[in-house]
């Protein structure tokens, strides 16, 4: 009897600090990283493929308004070559271009471009503003929208 009533004192002694370890970890004192980083895309053009298609890295702190763009991808499929260039449009303003005309590389059955680094550089932007990847001799656009 002396055994089992050591043996419950010393799995109850083992058992109390790790039923209590997930509690302590995930209160008030946890580390919420005070960045959002976000990634959008689009396509335009006819389908299956992107012709072209645009993707977007933006981040922002919470709650602010203001977005970071960190990098902008312009693609395009069925062709071998192509010279692209993004533009950016705040909420009421109009049409800049974001980053100049760079020649895309060739990679099988496609085209890529881009521009900027990963991280939390770039130019900032209010919310709600829109960038578009424009191809040389292409009419259609691929935009997004940082939300």
């Amino acid at each position: 009897m002396k055994r089992r009533t050591i043996t419950a004192a010393a799995l109850a002694a083992v058992l109390v600090p790790v039923a209590a370890a997930p509690a302590a970890t995930a209160g008030p004192t946890a580390v919420r990283t005070p960045y959002v980083d976000k990634r959008v895309n689009a396509c335009s053009g006819p389908h299956p493929g992107c012709r072209p298609g645009a993707v977007a890295h933006y981040w922002y702190k919470r709650g602010s308004s203001v977005r970071g763009v960190g990098w902008v991808y312009a693609s395009r499929e069925g062709v071998r070559s192509g010279t692209a260039r993004w533009l950016v449009k705040k909420p009421g303003g109009t049409w800049k271009t974001g980053g100049t005309w760079k020649r895309a590389k060739r990679i099988s059955g496609f085209v890529e471009v881009h521009w900027g680094k990963d991280g939390h550089t770039g130019p900032k932007y209010p919310k709600n503003t829109r960038i578009c990847v424009q191809f040389k001799g292409l009419s259609k656009k691929a935009c997004v929208t940082l939300k």
